[in-house]
């Protein structure tokens, strides 16, 4: 700007002395400068706008490398760990080979014995329908009491009778009116000389003492032996296949806070069931 006016300047002073052709030519040259200088600044600011984005882009690009720099680097970590699992896999794969080998024999070895036990189990599962059947017909006759339970699951067979069937109140002497009921009992125990018999007393929560009895299991045990010995001394129930048990009131059927509730509490249970060693003699058949 100092120059422009500076230049006016020395247009107007030598105006006077100069032919008006030289003026013209001096305003005319003066334009031009003027027109020159509009031209530099909008040159000047597109360059610094071009230097701006220019600048930006660089920034970009550089934080672009950076991120790529990062990842490179993490690319060759992962290719690291990927070349140590290759390695210890190697390794592993060998000892998975032996160990396979291995699984296989003894999954082989668990094979035959499963065969040995499915076959074992057809066996146990015929003689399991056959005793059923019989032990069923055997006890839907003679039986029907509203105070005896009879259930047979499978190859067990669960007679449940009430003490008041039984025995006397705080007595264990079998009543003689309950004979028929144990000589039914003793047929169906006769005709599986196969299976073996547990006689358990239960007794209800109500705790009992005098002259010949300690306290609930000493009832619940005499009754069951007293059982235990009528069915071996008048019924001819082999003593071997015999068990007595006490079990006092401890299994309840229901809980003792009614007299209805503890008369069901009060019964023996007569259990009749295989013996284990025909099951595992059956096993031991197959083995072999």
């Amino acid at each position: 700007m100092k120059k422009i006016f500076l230049l006016v300047l020395v247009a107007t002073l030598i105006s006077s002395c100069v032919s008006k052709k030289d003026y013209l030519s001096l305003e005319a040259s003066h334009l031009q400068t003027q027109n020159d200088l509009k031209v530099a600044k909008a040159t000047l600011t597109d360059c610094l706008i071009d230097k701006e984005k220019n600048q930006s882009l660089l920034d970009g690009n550089k934080d672009k490398i950076s991120d790529l720099e990062a990842t490179i680097l993490e690319l060759k970590k992962d290719k690291q760990k990927t070349l140590e699992f290759v390695d210890n896999l190697t390794v592993l794969t060998q000892g998975a080979n032996d160990n396979i080998k291995e699984t296989l024999i003894q999954l082989s070895k668990k094979d035959q014995y499963i065969k040995y036990i499915r076959k074992a189990m057809t066996k146990k599962d015929s003689l399991n329908l056959a005793i059923s059947y019989h032990l069923t017909k055997e006890l839907k006759d003679g039986l029907n009491d509203k105070d005896i339970i009879i259930d047979v699951e499978k190859t067990v067979v669960f007679i449940s009778i009430s003490d008041k069937l039984l025995f006397k109140s705080g007595s264990y002497d079998v009543n003689s009116s309950a004979y028929k009921v144990l000589e039914k009992v003793a047929t169906v125990i006769n005709g599986q000389p196969e299976m073996d018999v547990m006689i358990e007393g239960h007794t209800d929560s109500k705790s009992i003492k005098t002259e010949f009895l300690e306290d609930n299991w000493d009832l619940s045990a005499k009754r069951a032996t007293s059982i235990v010995r009528l069915l071996q001394s008048k019924f001819q129930v082999n003593p071997g296949r015999l068990i007595a048990a006490g079990r006092s009131s401890y299994v309840p059927l229901a809980p003792n806070d009614t007299e209805a509730n503890r008369a069901k509490n009060r019964r023996t249970k007569i259990i009749i069931m295989p013996r284990l060693d025909q099951f595992f003699e059956l096993l031991e058949e197959d083995n072999e």
